[in-house]
């Protein structure tokens, strides 16, 4: 109760307080459970903050008080699935008397067993190749001088991007979580991330807990150097809390209403050292079997970052395709969600190689924010390849799998229905 008063004491003076620390990255919210939830967020100066929150609409049910810091991360105990939570958080004004006007979200818990829907959005490759410079004057295009003296440009206000126009509409789904296929950043590292990941998307990463499949890029440039080994740990694994395993972040499963998620990590197939190893003797192979094993009747979703089949540019990833193919048929997976490359690809179900009604469904999503590639070649395998853009909007209810694929305009891309 006392916490409480307090929080309302600073709340009074907000409204007319000059701007202290500002929140810099985030919130968003990772690493959901039935009971549990991580809020993260980062701020250009150390502060205090406030995080108060409840079950939706009461967000202020619950006081939660963070240290001095610049780097936060809270951890939400003793919630309860199915179940919607907002919340509000604060930090010092600038004259530390007061705080500023909060910064508001929600989440939403994982369900139990018993229900039967769930509703996430996938992407991936939010990467963006470094623009090259072309030399030439300041204020001057590189058309300058063919056609004559060129006259300052007003200022006009700079239109949405793609990376933005995906996220205004992702931010519109009513979804439970989101998946991101891995390559957060070009670089790999966390100095890009802002840029290229989190303030882009942040509307949609404050109210939708964020799930990662780790990328090659995120095992940086000299991946195949084992001087690589602190590049995750830095950049990457200080930033993002996933489901535990005892691999978190690489690869770890999930489990909400009647399906069972399963996040791998294939990078070694990649170069990268450091990396855990794919083949049969691994422990990730021998988890993965256990893993799979153990779903029982749920629906079996695998995301992993390198495509199993792939026409685009950089191709399957053979090496894991080997080890990992086999297992997935063997023990009825129903969807493999796929990054790496920047486009669009669904396969038809693929069985021992062949089109096959019994197979399993690869589906490349690399569309988030790298410039679109075109297909390599063709396969026998490809029921769509399409170069742009995009985002899955995909729902589970009961036995049905809904996929519904659109672009940056909200053009419809592709659909997928699936039944187990």
């Amino acid at each position: 109760m006392y916490m409480r008063i307090l929080l309302s004491v600073f709340l009074a003076f907000y409204a007319c307080s000059v701007y202290g620390a500002q929140i810099i990255r985030g919130p968003y919210i990772e690493d959901p459970t039935q009971t549990t939830m991580v809020l993260r967020w980062q701020t250009d100066e150390p502060t205090p903050a406030w995080l108060e929150y409840g079950p939706a609409p009461r967000c202020n049910q619950i006081l939660k008080i963070n240290p001095e810091a610049t780097q936060h991360k809270a951890v939400l105990y003793g919630l309860v699935p199915n179940q919607d939570f907002c919340y509000r958080l604060y930090v010092y004004n600038e004259a530390r008397d007061g705080v500023q006007a909060p910064v508001e979200g929600s989440f939403r818990t994982l369900y139990s067993a018993e229900r039967k829907e769930v509703h996430f959005l996938a992407f991936g490759n939010t990467a963006e190749t470094p623009a090259v410079e072309t030399e030439k004057e300041e204020g001057q295009s590189v058309w300058a001088g063919l056609f004559g003296k060129e006259e300052p440009a007003e200022d006009v206000p700079p239109a949405p991007n793609p990376k933005e126009l995906l996220a205004r509409q992702m931010a519109q789904k009513d979804a439970d979580f989101i998946i991101h296929t891995g390559d957060l950043t070009f670089s790999g590292l966390n100095a890009d991330a802002d840029a290229q990941f989190f303030t882009p998307y942040k509307d949609v990463l404050k109210k939708t807990p964020l799930f990662i499949a780790i990328g090659a890029n995120e095992y940086g440039p000299d991946r195949a150097s084992r001087d690589s080994q602190s590049f995750v740990r830095a950049n990457y694994s200080r930033f993002h809390d996933m489901s535990w395993s005892n691999a978190t972040p690489k690869y770890y499963s999930f489990d909400t209403a009647n399906a069972r998620f399963i996040f791998l990590d294939a990078n070694a197939a990649y170069g990268a050292v450091w990396a855990p190893d794919i083949n049969e003797e691994s422990t990730q192979y021998k988890w993965l079997q256990s893993t799979l094993a153990g779903a029982g009747e749920k629906w079996k979703i695998v995301v992993i970052n390198a495509p199993m089949y792939s026409t685009g540019q950089k191709g399957p990833a053979n090496e894991a395709a080997s080890y990992f193919i086999p297992l997935f048929e063997r023990y009825g997976v129903d969807l493999v969600l796929q990054g790496s490359e920047a486009n669009y690809e669904r396969t038809f179900p693929m069985y021992q190689d062949e089109p096959n009604t019994r197979g399993v469904t690869y589906v490349t999503l690399g569309g988030g924010g790298a410039t679109p590639t075109r297909r390599a070649g063709g396969d026998r395998s490809t029921a769509r390849f399409v170069s742009a853009y995009h985002y899955a909007d995909i729902a589970i209810a009961d036995r049905k799998l809904t996929m519904t694929v659109y672009n940056e305009q909200g053009t419809q891309l592709d659909k997928l229905e699936l039944y187990i």
